[in-house]
């Protein structure tokens, strides 16, 4: 039991206390992003398949140690070890690994689907946010602020339908689907601008130009929401390191 415990306080994120959980985390996020190096290039290269060899072993390895010390983490008994492979940074683990192992071939009709089972590599980035207590602090904020956030996303979900329905009824000839109206709508909340798609009507833009001034009001709520949470976070770090 200690030994496994050992272990846990070595894999999980440090607190700056246990020097081997200091070097496992410093030493993860290093392999996480040395995985993601071949990413960058369209060919490969014996270099880059030793890269993915290695660093898909130590994933399996830590993937194996999180399994093996799940009752550890989640104090709920042998039942810990069949709920831990569905909770989900253990997903984003799993999905880490597993391109590496996905048998493709090598056929010109099946590149596309090589090129995107290779992508799926990229979740080995989200690997980060266990070994990153700036992660982590960002992680608390968007939980602990999830009510006023939901809030938002819901008022920003609806905003889109409502703009998406006015231009759309506004200027069917402009927006052939209803499709077309919501990506506009949408790329005007995130004040994004592609330009590819816009009202041309009179009536379109001044519709347009309500909207903006309405989603610019809206995209400014969670950034609000966030700061403040995250200053909140900050607050409760200080407290706690000034108690120790």
């Amino acid at each position: 039991m200690n030994f496994r415990k050992n272990i846990y306080e070595i894999i999980e994120p440090s607190d700056g206390k246990n020097r081997a959980s200091v070097v496992y985390d410093y030493g993860m996020i290093a392999v996480i992003i040395t995985s993601l190096i071949p990413l960058a290039f369209k060919d490969t290269n014996q270099v880059f398949n030793i890269i993915e060899t290695v660093s898909t072993l130590i994933f399996i390895a830590d993937y194996i140690l999180r399994l093996f010390t799940a009752d550890t983490k989640a104090q709920k008994g042998f039942i810990s070890f069949f709920k831990y492979p569905f909770t989900p940074m253990a997903i984003v683990d799993l999905i880490s690994i597993l391109p590496t192992f996905l048998p493709v071939s090598a056929g010109f009709r099946l590149f596309k689907i090589f090129r995107a089972i290779r992508s799926l590599r990229v979740f080995r980035a989200f690997k980060m946010f266990r070994y990153s207590k700036s992660v982590t602090i960002i992680i608390n904020v968007i939980r602990n602020q999830r009510i006023p956030l939901i809030a938002v996303c819901t008022l920003a979900a609806a905003y889109v339908l409502l703009s998406a329905l006015v231009v759309f009824n506004v200027e069917p000839d402009t927006f052939n689907t209803f499709f077309d109206a919501v990506y506009w709508a949408v790329v005007s909340l995130t004040t994004v601008g592609y330009g590819d798609i816009y009202p041309v009507s009179t009536a379109g833009r001044i519709a347009a130009m309500l909207s903006s001034f309405v989603g610019i009001a809206i995209i400014a709520l969670p950034a609000g929401i966030i700061t403040a949470g995250y200053m909140d976070e900050l607050g409760k770090e200080k407290s706690s390191e000034d108690d120790n």
